[in-house]
């Protein structure tokens, strides 16, 4: 099991303090096995093992049993310990009606420190936001990291690990899907990850939303799969469907859009003008909350662009790493992303298969152009090299913790881009979206 780091030492810090810890994310990227990573950790530290407490309401969902949020409520609050800190750990707690009270009758007690998970979704179209304004916190998880990936797949040499990325890219992050890997079990892969993708489109998008077409969100979400890392708008979507024999209105196109980003199955981002400084508001790009599901969709027709797959990787990871991820414009054309780290420091980066890719010639040229020296090119390629002042880095090695190489005239900016939303997974917010 991958130790998942990230939102364990995110859980650590807010430990104790009297406010709900809601983790969320997509179906299938672990949120229960941290909330049980916490458990143990908490069980290590308590001398008491009932101030401990682990509920799973998906698995008595399965077994047929329902739940109103005033008998659990009172269910919780019979056992706990009056002279000590109870730890309350609820899993999949959406699956009890009107939660966000009993969520909401929790926090209010000094001795209850709450863990919660769930799909975001859920958490949007309660009260909560009502109900617990300011007394709560969204940590927003992955799929695995490469790193942790290996952890699972166990390995740690260069050889396995170039072979293993081959699988990372091909089958994606789910840790389902690494463990058949480390199984050598890949058959089952596809089979996971078609029931993973058609029970989200179900309970996540279908079930919350006022529009009621499955062919159109099927539709649109295949869409965006097959144009990953492609800019566009709700009315280019719309008429590029409707060329296509599936006519799909704008307005409709934007509510399934909406939707999907908010049950973490497409992440949105923003453009951003390098010469004016400013956010653009309009024509954005998406990419998968992770590439398996590409494969899973698109079948063979996934592996056509190699440079797509490897550009969603590495946009998740700059994620996780608490980044604000933009894309680049400079007159009329791209750049890759525009990466504003926590201190405020700006990268430039472009992602290619390698640097010896003929279509790079203009990206590169366009690179040039700007008066930084920090912009990468993270490749392939096996070593390092320069490309008049763009620093070629190796995608594996850097996916395993290796930092770009810091400038010493690096721009620093007091504070993110103009009209930018920090919307990382790793980071603790408010639920309430911008």
């Amino acid at each position: 099991m991958a130790k998942r780091e990230i939102y364990m030492e995110k859980l650590r810090e807010l430990r104790n303090q009297q406010i709900i810890k809601l983790i969320v994310g997509v179906r299938g990227c672990g949120k229960s096995s941290i909330l049980e990573m916490l458990r143990s950790e908490l069980l290590e530290s308590c001398a008491d093992h009932r101030q401990v407490r682990l509920i799973n309401f998906e698995e008595l969902k399965k077994a047929g049993i329902e739940h109103q949020w005033r008998p659990v409520y009172d269910r919780i609050v019979a056992n706990l310990l009056p002279d000590k800190m109870n730890y309350i750990l609820l899993d999949e707690v959406q699956n009890v009606s009107q939660f966000e009270k009993m969520l909401d009758g929790l926090c209010i007690k000094k001795n209850v420190d709450i863990y919660a998970t769930g799909s975001n979704i859920w958490f949007l179209s309660s009260n909560i936001a009502t109900l617990l304004s300011g007394r709560y916190v969204e940590i927003q998880t992955l799929p695995l990291s490469f790193k942790e990936y290996l952890e699972i797949c166990g390995s740690a040499n260069d050889t396995d690990s170039e072979r293993l990325f081959q699988s990372y890219m091909c089958f994606g992050a789910f840790p389902k899907v690494a463990r058949f890997v480390s199984e050598d079990n890949t058959a089952l892969v596809s089979d996971y990850l078609t029931g993973l993708y058609n029970t989200a489109m179900v309970k996540d998008v279908m079930a919350h939303t006022s529009l009621s077409n499955a062919r159109a969100a099927t539709n649109i979400m295949s869409f965006m799969l097959d144009n990953i890392g492609r800019v566009h708008s709700p009315k280019s979507i719309s008429e590029a469907l409707t060329a296509g024999h599936q006519a799909v209105s704008r307005p409709t196109v934007a509510s399934y859009l909406s939707t999907l980003a908010q049950a973490f199955l497409l992440y949105p981002v923003e453009r951003y003008d390098i010469k004016a400084q400013r956010t653009l508001q309009n024509l954005e790009k998406y990419y998968a909350v992770d590439v398996g599901l590409i494969a899973a969709v698109l079948g063979a027709k996934a592996e056509a662009d190699i440079s797509r797959i490897l550009e969603n990787i590495i946009y998740l990871e700059l994620l996780r790493r608490e980044n604000i991820v933009q894309v680049g414009r400079l007159g009329e054309k791209e750049i890759g992303f525009v990466v504003t780290d926590k201190k405020g420091q700006i990268v430039y980066c472009q992602v290619a298969q390698s640097a010896h890719d003929d279509r790079l010639h203009h990206e590169l040229a366009l690179l040039r152009k700007i008066n930084s020296d920090a912009k990468y090119l993270l490749t392939l390629d096996q070593g390092e090299q320069d490309f008049d002042g763009i620093q070629q880095v190796n995608v594996i090695n850097w996916l395993l913790g290796q930092q770009l190489p810091t400038p010493t005239s690096r721009p620093i900016m007091k504070k993110p881009p103009a009209g930018s939303k920090r919307d990382s997974p790793d980071r603790t917010r408010n639920l309430r979206r911008t």
